[in-house]
């Protein structure tokens, strides 16, 4: 019977490999993997970040040596992608047992005739060796003894595994293009579709990259035309075509690093698990993978409904800003009750010229978002009560630094306002002249007690605290707010459900030995900062009637601007959530004509009706030790009540039934039985700027109390609580005499610099 050389090659070769082998038994792998270790131990480039149930929120690419997407199940891999591989690389795979001999003959034929052949290494052998360091191929090519070695594992990885296995693992685990690695990325990267969708032009050009996974597009599209040729005999195929198909797929970039709605969340969540990781390795005596390394998906607290509508309102706002300068914002979502971090969107995304900015973390200044936190203090302290009268009026407060001279966002006074229409209006001076009665000091201990990390002493940032001066997070304000919701309970926020986002140490310090419930804050005083900030009549003076902020359900918010409108805040809670908003410019540049309820407030206000579309929302109950007294108001300045009668909140003792300017009761923070001057401060020194006209450098003096006239130097100067004198160099003696001529109050003050100027403006 008549063989052809080919088959006497062979028959020769496979008679060498045995003896070699049989030879050589050290060759042989001492053990071969299983196709579910494989599996179990394949690790993708990215780390999938869940949300509560499992959907996906955010892509994060985690390994920046390979392009890996997730495991693909053979029965999810289009039917002509299995066939372009088999046809390009191994095209009797279902027929041999790991080694095609028939191959490996006729590259050996044609290696003796110096003719080019397909080359004999199977989709097996190929396997053995991404599965095998020791049998990789090297830029040099293998070595006899790789060859071997490959020859052998693929022999074993046969007997042990199904071919629908093999082929599984190798389509997961073959390089194609550049980082590119396994069928899931490549397909994502260059066709933008998960590699069930592929078709036959797009199989063969993924089938043709495995050949020549660098070679430049024409080669690899001559190659994918021939490809399509043997998957569909007899149809005419457009080569040209596909050339340009497959030099557009090979410059695509679909796959992008990072995709998805929660970037700066996910971010986040990793970094933690990281965190975790290395302080459990730190721990053991066992080294210890880090956690963010191994994990492939992390599940976080998020509601992927809730953060995609969150991002969608905010970005929608910021687009009707666009006019204002505005192109940042941040928003956050607390569970009231767990701390669980529900929504995270960390910046405007395309809209921002600073995207890659957390701006949830970002310190920035909270303009009035911090006055509930400090009327609580102050209604804790029995310093004030809702009812208490505060003197909404120009004031000159003496600091190391200078004189401090607080306005109000309208420019403009309402005279003495009752503490709940103090805070609920947002009036600026009242708040200073309550932190003149807490001190600087004190309220940022309280700050750093409920988690607002502040860099600075108390009395750096002075009576200006009071207004927002200092830095925080939003993140961390909202939180704050969230203890208001709680009763005065803090805790830390949760984002992973591993994880607490770490508080603060001082806050840690504050409920050290405490469980997350430890109250850091009078649960009274809580009450009583909610009900007048989600009382609506309260904030008409400065809101008026038909405000953004007012809701259908029960609601608490206040809204805040910093200095130079470069940050803008709504940040309130409902019986379960807290909401916080910021809108801005990550730059720190100044927005235009943006307020309290144009900017942030309509953000917040959306958020809050989508949460509670189908879910109700009721007024607290109040805790015990509250009272609840009718009071009325004595008359003002037009003989009329100050504020109507209505229904008060007090900590039990602190309740009276009138607040009036001159009952000189407790609780009255702007009566005096006496006159008294308020303003300037003893000892005060004023200092005239030449640059400056002398006409625009008054200084404005201000008392209390009824019937008095200002002297100055001995001379009369003026009638009434308010004057506004011209200054000239020297020291002076201001003098406030009462009605029967008594003089009842002094201050000294000196004068420097521009004498010429001020003493022609005297004359």
């Amino acid at each position: 019977m008549h063989r052809s050389p080919l088959a006497a090659s062979r028959r020769c070769l496979a008679a060498t490999l045995t003896t070699i082998l049989c030879a050589q038994p050290g060759l042989a792998l001492a053990g071969i993997v299983s196709f579910d270790e494989v599996k179990r131990e394949f690790r993708s480039s990215d780390t999938a970040v869940l949300d509560r149930n499992g959907e996906l929120l955010q892509r994060v690419r985690t390994d920046a040596t390979v392009r890996r997407g997730q495991w693909i199940a053979l029965a999810d891999v289009s039917p002509a992608l299995r066939m372009a591989m088999v046809l390009s690389e191994d095209r009797r795979f279902y027929e041999h047992s790991g080694i095609d001999w028939r191959a490996v003959s006729a590259a050996a034929w044609g290696n003796l005739w110096n003719t080019r052949t397909r080359g004999a290494s199977t989709i097996t052998m190929q396997l053995s060796g991404l599965l095998d360091e020791d049998l990789r191929r090297a830029n040099s090519g293998r070595t006899f003894t790789q060859k071997i070695g490959q020859t052998v594992a693929a022999t074993q990885l046969e007997r042990s595994w199904r071919k629908d296995q093999i082929l599984e693992a190798y389509l997961n685990t073959v390089p194609f293009r550049g980082e590119i690695v396994g069928i899931d990325a490549l397909s994502r990267t260059l066709f933008g579709k998960a590699p069930n969708g592929l078709d036959a032009r797009e199989a063969s050009v993924a089938a043709a990259l495995v050949r020549a996974p660098n070679a430049k597009p024409a080669l690899v599209a001559q190659r994918a035309c021939e490809l399509m040729r043997a998957m569909e005999p007899g149809q005419k195929i457009d080569c040209d075509a596909i050339d340009m198909f497959t030099s557009a797929s090979v410059q695509r970039r679909a796959f992008d690093a990072n995709e998805g709605i929660a970037p700066h969340a996910a971010r986040r969540a990793l970094r933690e698990l990281r965190d975790a990781g290395e302080a459990a390795a730190a721990s053991s005596t066992t080294p210890t993978r880090q956690a963010a390394n191994k994990e492939t998906a992390v599940r976080t607290t998020l509601r992927a409904p809730l953060q995609r509508f969150a991002l969608g309102a905010l970005q929608r706002h910021l687009k009707e800003l666009r006019g204002r300068h505005v192109e940042d914002g941040a928003l956050v979502v607390l569970d009231n009750a767990s701390g669980e971090v529900l929504a995270w969107v960390g910046s405007s995304g395309p809209l921002s010229q600073a995207a890659e900015v957390d701006a949830a973390t970002a310190l920035r200044q909270p303009g009035s978002t911090l006055k509930p936190l400090l009327y609580a203090q102050a209604i804790a302290e029995r310093r004030l009560t809702a009812a208490s009268l505060i003197d909404d009026s120009s004031a000159q407060i003496n600091t190391a630094s200078g004189l401090y001279i607080p306005q109000n966002y309208d420019r403009q006074f309402k005279g003495p306002v009752s503490a709940r229409t103090a805070l609920a209006a947002s009036l600026n001076v009242p708040a200073v002249r309550t932190l003149v009665m807490v001190s600087p000091e004190s309220f940022a201990r309280q700050l750093r007690t409920v988690g607002l990390p502040l860099r600075e002493s108390g009395d750096y940032y002075g009576y200006s605290l009071a207004l927002g001066s200092a830095e925080v997070s939003l993140l961390s304000l909202t939180n704050a707010y969230r203890m208001l919701a709680n009763g005065g309970r803090y805790g830390p926020t949760m984002l992973t459900a591993r994880t607490p986002v770490p508080a603060p140490a001082s806050a840690a310090k504050a409920k050290a030995g405490d469980d997350d419930a430890a109250p850091v804050l009078d649960p009274r005083a809580a009450f009583i900062v909610g009900d007048i900030l989600s009382d609506a009549n309260a904030r008409t003076r400065t809101f008026g009637l038909d405000s953004i902020l007012s809701t259908r359900f029960w609601t608490a918010v206040k809204t805040g601007t910093s200095k130079d409108m470069r940050d803008n805040w709504a940040v309130g809670w409902s019986q379960r959530y807290t909401v916080g908003v910021w809108v801005g410019n990550a730059s720190g540049a100044s927005m235009w004509d943006v307020s309290g309820t144009s900017g942030a407030a309509p953000v917040w206000a959306e958020v809050m009706r989508f949460l509670h579309a189908r879910e109700p929302s009721r007024a607290p109950r109040p805790p015990a030790g509250l009272v609840e007294a009718q009071v009325t108001f004595g008359p003002g300045a037009d003989g009329n009540p100050l504020e109507a009668a209505r229904g008060e909140w007090f900590l039990q003792g602190t309740e009276q039934p009138l607040f009036a300017l001159d009952n000189g009761g407790a609780g009255t923070s702007s009566d005096a039985a006496a006159a008294r001057i308020t303003a300037p401060a003893d000892g005060t020194i004023i200092a005239l700027d030449p640059d400056i006209p002398p006409l625009h450098q008054r200084v404005r003096f201000e008392s209390e109390g009824r019937g008095v006239q200002w002297r100055i130097d001995g001379k009369h100067f003026a009638r009434g609580n308010s004057a506004q004198w011209l200054p000239w160099p020297g020291r002076h003696v201001i003098e406030l005499v009462d009605a029967t001529g008594k003089v009842v109050d002094q201050r000294k003050l000196e004068v420097r610099g521009a004498g010429v100027v001020a003493k022609s403006a005297r004359r």
